[in-house]
């Protein structure tokens, strides 16, 4: 059965506030979750809706949370987000870097003391239809071992970039640093799914096919060594500049009880004008051009803002479980 993208945002909406979190924390994350579920990204989408629920319930965040700013100086700031969920202070910060960048050609701004912060390139996409290049990195809790190493140390730290294209869709890269993002195995494990060999390792560090086995043990670096090192980059770049608490200081999201996160964010806006005026939109034309010659080549984005329009139109397959799980804590206030 397919759901309206206002149904499936209330839906997202009644869930967190039946945990008793704030209305306009509720609100902003609500959407992010529909938006999501309409990308075709169903990892990021309604199913986080129980886990961060689950999280309010048992103080691992605060659900009244409101973001602080702290200017640092002329084109940076810093975002505390005050131990509440992630998506209000990031749009915040979002909205803070554009204005950063309007006025002195970069805004740069850390984020801490947040959360989950959902699908990365939705921000950066928000930026770039302003007319900005963004880039949005942030660290997770710990997931995967260090180069050589057999400890959880890093997240799957994902990174995300979009460039404005003029008269388009801005061209939008997101990705984590495992070999996929690890909330395909929380979907799977709610459907009840083998996941393929190569994502995720046990508690052991066996190879598994095994979503609840996986989450509890390693994912899977994306590219080896190579994957780990620019998870590194991630790691100090959001933790250092923002204060925030290293991967393995933070408890997994999976686990309802834990500590606060208290992950961090860094967001980098830049005013494509650097260059001078036109240039910028004449290197990407001249880029695009060059790729619509290749038959066959997809551009990064596209993907989603095509199930996007389609879902806006058709409605959203949302999964059974996972209505019925949300209907469940609504209905109970999540006591069960």
């Amino acid at each position: 059965m397919s759901h309206s993208f206002n149904d499936v945002v209330q839906l997202a909406y009644q869930g967190l506030r039946a945990a008793g979190i704030g209305h306009d924390a509720a609100a902003d994350t609500s959407l992010f979750l529909a938006l999501a579920e309409a990308d075709g990204l169903a990892s990021h989408g309604l199913a986080r809706v129980a886990q961060y629920a689950g999280h309010a319930k048992h103080g691992r965040v605060n659900p009244q949370a409101k973001a602080k700013v702290y200017q640092y100086k002329a084109a940076s700031a810093l975002v505390d987000g005050q131990d509440g969920l992630a998506f209000p202070a990031i749009k915040l910060a979002t909205d803070l870097s554009v204005r950063l960048a309007k006025a002195h050609g970069v805004g740069l701004v850390a984020i801490k003391n947040t959360h989950h912060f959902g699908v990365a390139g939705h921000f950066t996409e928000a930026a770039a239809r302003a007319g900005y290049v963004s880039i949005l990195l942030g660290n997770t809790p710990a997931a995967m071992p260090m180069a050589g190493g057999k400890k959880a140390l890093f997240g799957t730290n994902p990174l995300a970039a979009a460039f404005p294209v003029d008269d388009q869709d801005p061209l939008v890269i997101d990705m984590s640093l495992s070999a996929v993002a690890r909330g395909k195995l929380l979907v799977a494990s709610k459907k009840g799914e083998s996941i393929p060999l190569g994502w995720a390792l046990d508690a052991a560090g066996k190879p598994t096919t095994d979503p609840n086995e996986g989450l509890k043990g390693l994912m899977l670096p994306l590219g080896g060594d190579k994957g780990a090192l620019l998870a590194l980059i991630i790691e100090l770049l959001a933790v250092c500049l923002s204060g925030s608490h290293y991967s393995y200081e933070a408890d997994s999201f999976f686990a309802m009880k834990g500590n606060k996160p208290r992950l961090g964010q860094l967001l980098i806006t830049i005013d494509p004008g650097l260059s001078g005026q036109g240039i910028y939109k004449k290197r990407i034309a001249a880029f695009l051009a060059m790729l619509a010659s290749d038959e066959g080549v997809r551009l990064p984005g596209q993907r989603r803002f095509a199930q996007r329009a389609q879902s806006m139109q058709t409605g959203i397959a949302v999964n059974d479980a996972v209505m019925q799980e949300i209907n469940s804590g609504i209905s109970t206030g999540w006591n069960k």
